[in-house]
């Protein structure tokens, strides 16, 4: 049983409709339906051209939008989290491929979703890709950027990380390993998911040529931010890396949190609950180390 099913099973009594006959690629979108820029998202997926993709919008703990956008709705009763939500939007599915979407993100080309289909297909070891994000300028800020260096930001090519706020995955790869960790809630979620996916033997491709609108706005707008990142990255590096490269991940991270002057009473703070409820650990193979270190993100930075 994957994760995404026993989170399925931990909120319900949920709200859904039937779902339709199985379709090639789902669009999955996460909202609490309180953002204005949700109906330019799910429009932006009903204007895809070359393939007709299955549309499930999940509402994590909102009240449902007045419109009437998707092919599947599914209504949470409470907020489960960004992970969970999109476990269980993966679960409603029968499709090949699910595309996550941001409910403030919107896609740039009417041949977004067909490419990424296209991409699948022509590519059998390929477990999720991405796509650019870039904000109101046109630019991709840093922390979108798939690699150690923020012009790589216009270079497609394989990588070891994701952002999920535009972003594909093979249904059987992310089932294969449990999906998204549920315990996290928001922040790491994809960088956990993509670990575990390379050390499985999938690979992970970025495509600068498609792009996805998502509004500039600073991380720290959601509250405890700097704890959610220090006790799921913890869990992240203790759960998948080697001790040394542990040890190491954590040591060059506080050092950046301390030399950006991010508040480090809350970075400690999450270091200690991470430590208190660790997880079981599964080390990384080094193979998979040394392929993250080829691609331009060794996994301790």
């Amino acid at each position: 049983m994957t994760s995404a099913t026993l989170v399925r099973e931990q909120v319900e009594p949920w709200e859904e409709v039937p779902r339709p006959l199985r379709p090639r690629l789902t669009v999955v979108v996460l909202t609490q339906g309180d953002r204005p820029e949700l109906a330019r998202a799910l429009a932006s997926v009903r204007a895809q051209r070359g393939v007709d993709p299955h549309l499930v919008l999940v509402v994590n703990g909102g009240r449902p939008p007045q419109l009437d956008p998707a092919d599947q709705l599914i209504v949470l009763p409470e907020n489960v989290g960004v992970p969970a939500g999109r476990n269980i939007g993966v679960a409603a599915t029968d499709a090949d491929v699910v595309v996550f979407l941001d409910d403030d993100a919107e896609l740039q080309g009417e041949d977004h979703l067909a490419s990424v289909l296209e991409r699948f297909d022509e590519d059998p070891d390929l477990g999720a890709m991405a796509m650019r994000i870039v904000d109101e300028t046109g630019r991709t800020q840093r922390r979108h950027v798939p690699r150690v260096g923020r012009r790589s930001a216009h270079r497609s090519g394989q990588v070891t990380h994701f952002i999920g706020a535009a972003c594909a995955v093979r249904t059987s790869a992310f089932e294969g390993v449990d999906g998204f960790d549920p315990r996290f809630f928001y922040a790491m979620e994809e960088s956990d998911l993509a670990w575990r996916l390379m050390d499985r033997g999938w690979g992970i491709w970025y495509s600068a040529d498609l792009a996805a609108f998502h509004p500039r706005t600073p991380p720290s707008r959601h509250s405890r931010y700097m704890w959610f990142l220090a006790r799921n990255r913890l869990w992240m590096a203790w759960r998948s890396l080697p001790l040394p490269l542990f040890v190491a991940h954590l040591l060059i991270w506080t050092v950046v949190c301390a030399v950006r002057c991010q508040p480090l009473r809350d970075v400690l703070a999450g270091y200690r609950e991470a430590w208190r409820t660790r997880p079981a650990r599964r080390p990384l193979g080094w193979r998979t180390v040394a392929t993250m270190t080829r691609l331009g993100r060794p996994p301790f930075v």
